[in-house]
């Protein structure tokens, strides 16, 4: 939590403002940030300064475990977060690639379960981590990447945390995730969690013990309509006491995730927060 909100004042006091092309909007802006989540210590890094929907952070995870690329089956997991970027980006909606209402593209999961190959068929990248890491292998290239530039016309949105890299010592899992570009009042509350349930899934699923989770991130920035609420409300602020993140101990698979498992199979105990604060989502 405290990494979180010094990211926040540090934007505040040091960020230079850059306008944003895609947005139209200005944004107060820094550059490279690292965090760290200690997973084995089951350190959640879940926001206590204003209310965290911790589940729709894990169900969009799961979305992408799943390799989906339609904001419908995002919803019935529990998390309507795509629903803006699918449906009301005007860009998207007049491309010839969309296939229709609800279509998302070639984005985040189908990069990571099928990236297509230049001479035919496709990789599942995610696959061949779990099975190398289940093996105990690291072959120094677990990466999981969902950054294309060859089909970013074929897709809503480019990815903004593009890679998640694992790597074993003994039996330990590590992992370091890399974000090209961060809302921080906005989006960093549900990459936190998201790279932490990540090592904390993968861990499991592959027999291996969690480690630590890196989170690099590039362009760290707050929007102008957003830093009123930030720098007058959630930094004001007290911290609370961390909350703690449990898994159904039933999954063991990748397999197991792509079927059966809903957002009823995850659990955060002991979550105290303040009253929730509504910043602008800049599509």
């Amino acid at each position: 939590m405290k990494q979180y909100l010094d990211l926040c004042q540090r934007i505040v006091d040091e960020g230079v403002w850059v306008e944003n092309e895609r947005t139209g909007k200005r944004c107060l802006t820094v550059i490279n940030a690292d965090l760290t989540y200690d997973v084995a210590g089951n350190a959640f890094p879940l926001v206590t300064t204003r209310k965290s929907f911790w589940k729709s952070a894990v169900a969009e995870l799961l979305g992408y475990i799943r390799g989906y690329d339609n904001a419908e089956d995002f919803r019935k997991l529990g998390t309507k977060t795509w629903d803006a970027n699918a449906n009301l980006n005007e860009a998207w909606l007049n491309n010839s690639y969309r296939k229709g209402e609800d279509d998302m593209g070639r984005v985040y999961g189908v990069q990571g379960r099928a990236w297509a190959k230049p001479d035919g068929g496709h990789i599942d990248q995610l696959g061949k981590i779990v099975d190398d890491l289940t093996r105990g292998v690291d072959d120094r290239g677990e990466i999981l990447n969902f950054y294309n530039p060859g089909e970013f016309h074929m897709g809503c949105l480019r990815p903004c945390m593009y890679s998640h890299h694992f790597s074993l010592l003994g039996d330990t899992l590590h992992l370091n995730s890399t974000q090209r570009s961060c809302d921080v009042p906005l989006g960093l509350n549900f990459n936190m969690v998201q790279v932490y349930v990540f090592l904390a899934i993968m861990a499991q699923i592959t027999g291996k013990k969690p480690g630590k989770a890196y989170h690099k991130i590039v362009n760290g920035h707050i929007y102008e309509d957003q830093l009123e609420l930030m720098r007058d409300v959630q930094l004001t602020r007290e911290p609370l006491s961390p909350a703690t993140f449990h898994i159904n101990p039933k999954i063991k698979s990748l397999k197991d995730l792509e079927t059966w498992v809903t957002i009823d199979d995850f659990e955060v105990r002991d979550y105290q927060c303040h009253d929730p604060i509504k910043y602008p989502f800049s599509v």
